[in-house]
């Protein structure tokens, strides 16, 4: 009977990565210096960079649009994500942190040169107390926004301003500054059905238009 031959399993296991990331908003050489940071805390600490994942959009985009669902995607247990700073991953505490548990989640190791933090993607002491102190940076955050707009409304009355829009104020439309060609289409007798339709607006809007301008 032939013997079958060994497998080597070695050889077939995956063989971990490094990614570095990086997001900038409109400004290229922003670009340039995270990929410089990143390439030389790698040379530093001989690791070697085998991809970079990089886009150009604002902080305020979500996760997708932001390419951190793809990233996710792409990492596995024992590989490595690298960031020039925390706040390339996210707009505020909270959204670092929910991202930075789904690495250790994975088993990702992750760096952020920046803020010298190193997560060796393991859930042990060390991640705990990472994920305890961000957990509270958020809570403080999120208070210090909500009394900065208490504060800020609070100032706002003081001086007199009215929040929110003016009784009576008339919100901007697809027809403002339309009146008068508006005015000559009835006119002349022009269903205002059609004419809505000239317009490109529903019926209703254009009733609710002329009604509120007086035409």
């Amino acid at each position: 009977m032939q013997k079958r031959p060994k497998l080597n399993l070695r050889a077939e296991a995956r063989q971990s990565q490094v990614i570095g990331y990086i997001r900038v908003s409109t400004n290229k050489q922003d670009f340039n210096n995270q990929r410089l940071e990143i390439l030389e805390y790698a040379r530093k600490h001989n690791i070697n960079i085998d991809e970079f994942l990089a886009i150009e959009i604002s902080s305020r985009k979500d996760t997708k649009q932001r390419r951190i669902d793809e990233l996710l995607t792409k990492l596995n247990e024992g590989d490595t994500l690298i960031v020039s700073e925390l706040s390339r991953l996210g707009r505020s505490v909270g959204q670092v942190i929910t991202i930075v548990d789904q690495l250790i989640k994975l088993g990702v190791h992750f760096i952020a040169i920046k803020e010298n933090i190193i997560i060796n993607g393991k859930h042990d002491l060390q991640s705990k107390v990472m994920i305890t102190m961000f957990g509270l940076f958020a809570e403080i955050e999120r208070d210090l926004i909500s009394d900065r707009t208490k504060q800020g409304l609070m100032a706002a009355r003081e001086k007199g301003k009215l929040l929110g829009r003016p009784k009576g104020s008339l919100s901007d439309s697809k027809l403002t500054g339309k009146d008068e060609l508006i005015k000559e289409e009835l006119k002349y007798g022009v269903a205002q059905a059609a004419i809505a339709r000239k317009f490109g607006v529903s019926r209703t809007t254009l009733v609710n238009y002329i009604k509120t301008r007086n035409l």
